[in-house]
């Protein structure tokens, strides 16, 4: 799969500081949902990195010396009430948002994260099934058009039921009931079965 040069110049800043590192990382978003099939108009990289708060702030040098700079004025603050370092890559202008990842859903998608070849730049992205949860949680329309572009793009390649599953358990964890409704209205219009 190809890219943007400007998305592959960034990812590759991103993945020579993180993975010198040995930090565990992954693509999400929108630019996760371009990955899986489905075009998408989008200006920027979110990614989800395992490390403390302060072992981010300390990345901050080597990222600036592959062409990542800040976006706020206070980043450390920033990132201690929102757990994400904005950032932007001065070569392409890409804005890029780096998230701590949290204790439960963020170790699950690490755990099941998928690794994409873009034009030789070996990407970890968060798994697809993993991204329709997510997307079904965000519930703007844009996500839930994105999780139905999937499916129809993914076809039997994604695993419905584990999406499924994963919603089930959120829906008793948060005390909700319209999760799994949603994505099986989803699948229902890309013209998947329902178990």
């Amino acid at each position: 799969m190809s890219g943007p040069p400007a998305l592959l110049d960034a990812l590759r800043g991103l993945q020579e500081v993180l993975d010198r590192e040995g930090l565990r990382w992954y693509v999400f978003g929108a630019q996760a949902v371009v990955v899986y099939g489905r075009p998408r108009l989008t200006a920027d990289v979110d990614v989800t990195i395992e490390a403390s708060l302060e072992g981010t702030l300390a990345l901050i040098p080597d990222l600036s010396r592959r062409g990542f700079e800040t976006r706020a004025p206070e980043p450390g603050e920033l990132l201690r009430r929102t757990r994400v370092l904005p950032l932007v890559h001065l070569p392409s202008g890409l804005a890029v948002d780096v998230v701590v990842a949290g204790p439960g859903l963020e170790e699950e998608f690490l755990a099941h994260r998928r690794f994409v070849d873009l034009a030789g730049v070996l990407v970890p992205v968060i798994s697809p099934e993993d991204l329709v949860v997510t997307k079904i949680l965000a519930g703007r329309p844009k996500d839930l058009e994105d999780v139905e572009g999937m499916l129809r793009e993914q076809g039997e390649r994604l695993d419905l039921e584990r999406s499924r599953r994963f919603l089930r358990s959120l829906e008793q964890a948060l005390g909700r009931s319209d999760l799994v409704p949603v994505l099986d209205r989803l699948a229902e219009g890309a013209g998947r079965s329902q178990l």
